[in-house]
């Protein structure tokens, strides 16, 4: 087990300063960066700052977890019931795609507003001169960010807010999760994401069935981007 929540407390602080900082990044780079490329997914060099950008996050959260148990502060653990994991990971699926509709919805009755293309992570289409460049994307997108978006927020997150609230960690960490993407219009859908994910991370006891349902949705979007 892990240690008391009195423990916990300077931990809490560094997760909580560490994941802000991340917030105010990608909203100043919104906000006062330079314009957001195009086709991030044909290009290198698109994956290879996230490998960077990733690998520095889980140094990060391993020092933040430095002398605890790290299967249970990160929740590497299998669920009680992989078959129940599986089936509350397509209903939470289900669950972001009717939330993420019916936002959509409500946005267009104020105009032309649409939240698909706000990240610039999408590609427009497919081009086959640049297969090898989106592949690495791929598999950087569905696999990589997953993981370590799960292990800081479902993961060390959850496990560090819990001892105040079992609510509190699921909304809380979903808030922060839907911040560090930067986006406006996104923001309410991506936050309603992280407290769904939040949420099947409480009932598993586990990380994997969200690092699962994280990876088919990225999946999804990009296959869908290019097959349209």
């Amino acid at each position: 087990m892990v240690e008391s929540t009195e423990k916990h407390s300077g931990r809490l602080l560094a997760w909580l300063i560490f994941v802000g900082a991340l917030a105010l990044i990608a909203y100043a780079g919104r906000f006062y960066g330079p314009a957001e490329p195009e086709n991030l997914a044909y290009k290198y060099s698109s994956s290879v700052a996230a490998l960077i950008q990733y690998a520095f996050i889980l140094g990060i959260l391993l020092l933040i977890a430095r002398g605890l148990p790290k299967r249970e502060v990160f929740a590497l653990r299998q669920p009680d019931s992989w078959p129940r994991a599986l089936g509350l990971a397509v209903v939470g699926i289900v669950v972001i795609y009717l939330g993420s509709f019916a936002y959509e919805q409500a946005l267009s009755l104020f105009g032309d507003w649409s939240t698909s293309d706000e990240q610039g992570l999408v590609p427009s289409g497919w081009d086959s001169s640049r297969a090898g460049a989106f592949i690495a994307f791929f598999l950087v997108v569905t696999l990589l960010a997953p993981a370590i978006e799960e292990l800081t927020y479902r993961g060390l997150g959850i496990s560090l807010v819990e001892p105040w609230g079992v609510t509190l960690a699921v909304v809380s960490t979903g808030v922060l999760f839907g911040a560090a993407h930067g986006l406006v219009l996104g923001f309410p859908i991506l936050a309603f994401f992280g407290i769904v994910v939040g949420t099947l991370r409480v009932k598993t006891g586990s990380v994997y069935p969200g690092m699962l349902l994280h990876a088919t949705f990225n999946a999804i979007a990009l296959i869908v981007s290019i097959a349209a």
